[in-house]
């Protein structure tokens, strides 16, 4: 026993030896890039986040100062009838006046006078009235420009916001069809070491290690290798999904001497291994998938039992409708 275990050693060194340490420097930068690739995309998501939230926050600014312009508005009017009825009531009692004037004329001088005093005051109260009613009338004109401008503003906006809910309707409805698209084509695989879900408006097909690769290799197994070639077929006819592809360890450290150092390296190897099989003999365009590594540091399971870190040796393909028209509203409105 023993002597087999030399024999399997000596074998594992010679075949680790054989693979160019060049593969593994491109591997890690394969892996940098993806990384920042990864932090820009989650940071452009961010952004776009923020200012759909900041679009939404003017959206309610505004319509409060609609409201507060428009119970502005109404107490103008009213004063704005008030004055109109004043200066009714002052015109009737002008002419009232003038009335009795003619009918005086042949009166004493003494009431003359007084007649004629009574009408010069009440005709300066009535020019008066006027001046407060035009500037009145000015007043009002201006509130009303303002609120049609702030109306009209508000009317823009809300049709933006509409657009963005409709845009991000169409992404959720893109990602419903695509998961049924993938559970159809996954039927004979589903419970058997993948899994499907939809969480935050992406897909997410997970494999167990099970699935597609034997303990610490990362060559896929052929079960593993159908899986793929039926999600490729899936992505090839949906041609405005972006593909993440992301590998996952367990917590226990590998104890490679070749290629495979440490659990970094396993899981950016697994999911290149992953990545060229589905672009193997496919029309899928190279530029929409990330491949990258995540080691054992996002497991679904922190527990340190056996069960638990067979959860987390995985691979996730996330799916994640294009944004473009997103964006393009977005841009619009800076």
């Amino acid at each position: 026993m023993k002597m087999k275990k030399i024999i399997v050693l000596g074998l594992i060194a010679v075949l680790t030896a054989c693979v160019p340490q060049r593969l593994l420097e491109e591997s890690k930068s394969k892996q940098q890039e993806c990384e920042k690739e990864l932090a820009a995309i989650k940071k452009s998501a961010q952004e776009n986040e923020t200012k759909l939230a900041e679009l939404n926050e003017q959206y309610e600014k505004n319509a409060k100062a609609l409201g507060g312009l428009q119970r502005d508005t109404s107490i103008i009017g009213s004063n704005y009838r008030n004055l109109t009825s004043k200066y009714d009531k002052l015109n009737m009692l002008n002419e009232q006046l003038m009335d009795r004037l003619n009918k005086l004329l042949s009166g004493s001088e003494k009431d003359n006078a007084k007649l004629s005093s009574d009408l010069q005051l009440t005709q300066e109260q009535l020019l008066k009235k006027q001046d407060e009613l035009k500037a009145l009338e000015l007043k009002l004109n201006k509130q009303q420009q303002e609120l049609d401008a702030l109306a009209a503003e508000l009317k823009k906006r809300e049709a933006r916001v509409a657009e963005l809910e409709d845009i991000l309707k169409k992404k959720d409805q893109a990602a419903n069809d695509l998961k049924k698209k993938l559970s159809d084509a996954l039927y004979n695989f589903e419970n058997k070491g993948l899994t499907i879900t939809q969480k935050n408006g992406k897909v997410y097909v997970s494999m167990d290690e099970s699935l597609l690769f034997a303990s610490g290799k990362t060559n896929v197994e052929p079960k593993g290798i159908e899986a793929l070639k039926n999600v490729a077929k899936v992505l090839e006819q949906n041609t405005d999904i972006n593909v993440m592809v992301e590998g996952h360890t367990d917590d226990v450290p590998m104890k490679g001497a070749g290629e495979i150092k440490d659990n970094w390296d396993l899981s950016v190897m697994r999911a290149t291994s992953v990545t060229k099989i589905m672009l193997t003999g496919s029309k899928i365009e190279a530029n929409r998938i990330t491949a990258a590594g995540r080691g054992e540091f996002f497991p679904l399971d922190a527990a340190k039992t056996a069960e638990a870190r067979k959860k987390n040796r995985r691979t996730e393909i996330i799916l994640t409708p294009k944004l473009d028209e997103l964006l393009k509203v977005l841009g619009d409105n800076n």
